[in-house]
């Protein structure tokens, strides 16, 4: 298996040292719109108005204190709790049956 720097590539057919390919977008150049081209605000408002949802209801990030030492919650022992309560309940029923 080769390494990536080791992968031959196929030499310029022109033979050009030098970098010549160019990209279409700056052959090319896209003509900008002119105020004209923009239509009117239906509400008939002229100072900016919108506002993006995330500027408008921001995350709160400050004050919230992530300390919590990443310690064991009490909620988390429930789940294994039931299946330690399953497990009993169900080896009595074994010792029952034996008996």
């Amino acid at each position: 298996m080769s390494k990536r720097h080791d992968v031959d590539l196929p030499e310029d057919p022109t033979g050009i040292d030098q970098p010549h390919d160019v990209l279409a977008a700056e052959e090319f150049a896209m003509p900008a719109r002119s105020a004209g081209d923009i239509p009117p605000d239906p509400t008939g408002i002229q100072e900016p108005h919108d506002t993006l949802a995330a500027e408008e209801f921001a995350m709160p990030t400050a004050g919230v204190d992530h300390s919590g030492g990443g310690g064991l919650e009490a909620r988390s022992f429930v789940p294994l709790l039931g299946i330690a309560f399953a497990m009993l309940l169900a080896l009595r029923v074994l010792r029952r049956r034996r008996d």
